[in-house]
């Protein structure tokens, strides 16, 4: 099995690392400081095969997301859960939006982070 990181810059590096916590439930896996000028703090389950990785440069702008399709699914087939989810989402920050694409609002719902990326928790199965 491969392990996935997925890498983007912010420039509210401790906000967004906060949000994911507490809104997706991830742990700090590691965090760096000053390496080759980059900070980073990277954010998983330790037992899954893919984390996050939150990065900022010192004189660097990252910017928001350059589209409303920039998205991160999660499938939580079980409703309460599901719904669990949903309101941590909120009390961490994230504001609930209209997705771009219909489709993730049919069963599911999208929240936008402070840099403007999205997150989707989709209240299905995921299927191959």
């Amino acid at each position: 099995m491969h392990t996935l990181r997925i890498v983007r810059p912010t420039d509210n590096l401790q906000e967004v690392a906060k949000m994911y916590q507490v809104g997706l439930g991830l742990q700090v896996l590691g965090s760096f400081e000053n390496h080759d000028g980059f900070d980073g703090i990277m954010l998983g389950h330790p037992q899954s095969p893919y984390h996050l990785e939150f990065t900022s440069k010192a004189g660097h702008e990252a910017g928001q997301a350059p589209t409303p399709e920039n998205l991160l699914v999660f499938y939580i087939p079980d409703r309460v859960e599901w719904e669990t989810a949903c309101a941590k989402m909120v009390e961490s920050g994230f504001v609930s939006v209209e997705s771009f694409n219909p489709y993730w609002d049919r069963n599911g719902r999208t929240f936008e982070d402070v840099d403007g990326y999205r997150v989707v928790l989709q209240n299905s199965e995921w299927n191959r």
